[in-house]
């Protein structure tokens, strides 16, 4: 492992779509020996997997479930540990894909800080939040990030989950910034460094199948909304679906991922009926040159 990596969190849902997001890490690289790629999944991590837990979330006492689509979230937290709290770790959701060249976003002056991320006021209604979906860290200034102790207390509930995520027990002297163009919430332009497709109802290799994941209650007539969401909508960038579908394709063409593993995939509903038509079409496609 080099001194720089990037770790993908993700479970048996997430695992395609971890896939694409490691090989555009790469492509998209000028340099792309100069880091590591490593997914991390949240089935090698017992504790995660335990049933019958439960923790404290926005001040509530709430179930933990092992297979929910994002149970991976607390491994954003790992990688300091993982990497024995040497180097940098910039760390992923699985529905981010490399644009831009992460080795320039590894070679810049973090200014002293522990964590650099996105600001992104109003998300949430705080305007203070902070989008841990995307981290750069330097490990050696995360020395209190040991994972394991982390867990136990999060599933003692001796804190709540939010405010882990929202990275309100860090000081805030310690956290920087990075530019939005870093973790770009389901806009791809010329300035896009890394797409997070984050609007789950329309990720590309969903569109078509059924809603598995928990639709939040927004009201007492909410039913009707739901009766009306059951199925994932097609993306509206046409551009964003092509670009995962092309990394696909290259995953296909170079032997790590089957088309017996996409048939399984999309069996099991983790990704669209049609994928093996999309894989190719996009097959080259080479758009980002075009896009505005």
């Amino acid at each position: 492992m080099t001194l720089n990596t990037v770790f993908i969190q993700a479970n048996a849902r997430q695992m395609l779509g971890a896939k694409i997001s490691a090989l555009s890490y790469k492509k998209a690289s000028r340099r792309p020996d100069s880091f590591d790629v490593r997914i991390m999944d949240a089935a090698k991590y017992p504790r995660l997997m335990q049933e019958g837990q439960s923790i404290l979330r926005a001040g509530h006492i709430r179930d933990w479930d092992p297979d929910d689509l994002q149970s991976f979230t607390p491994l954003r937290f790992a990688p300091p540990s993982l990497m024995k709290f040497r180097g940098r770790a910039l760390v992923t959701d699985p529905d981010c894909f490399g644009v831009g060249d992460v080795a320039d976003l590894f070679d810049r002056d973090m200014s002293g800080k522990a964590i650099m991320a996105v600001a992104r006021p109003g998300h949430n209604r705080r305007n203070d939040y902070i989008a841990t979906s995307v981290m750069l860290l330097d490990n050696a200034k995360l020395k209190h990030w040991q994972f394991d102790q982390l867990l136990d207390d999060l599933f003692a509930k001796r804190f709540d989950y939010i405010d882990w995520i929202e990275l309100k027990r860090e000081d805030p002297a310690t956290i920087g910034f990075l530019e939005p163009e870093w973790n770009d919430f389901d806009r791809l332009t010329p300035d896009t460094k890394i797409l997070h497709t984050t609007k789950r109802r329309t990720q590309p290799w969903k569109a078509g199948l059924p809603i598995d994941y928990t639709l939040r209650e927004r009201g007492p007539l909410d039913f009707l909304r739901r009766l009306k969401r059951q199925r994932y909508e097609r993306h509206p960038d046409s551009n964003q679906e092509a670009l995962v579908y092309s990394l696909l394709a290259d995953l296909v063409d170079r032997g790590d991922v089957s088309k017996q593993e996409l048939v399984t995939e999309m069996a099991a509903n983790h990704v669209r009926h049609d994928s093996l038509e999309l894989v190719d079409r996009y097959r080259g496609w080479n758009g980002l040159a075009e896009v505005a």
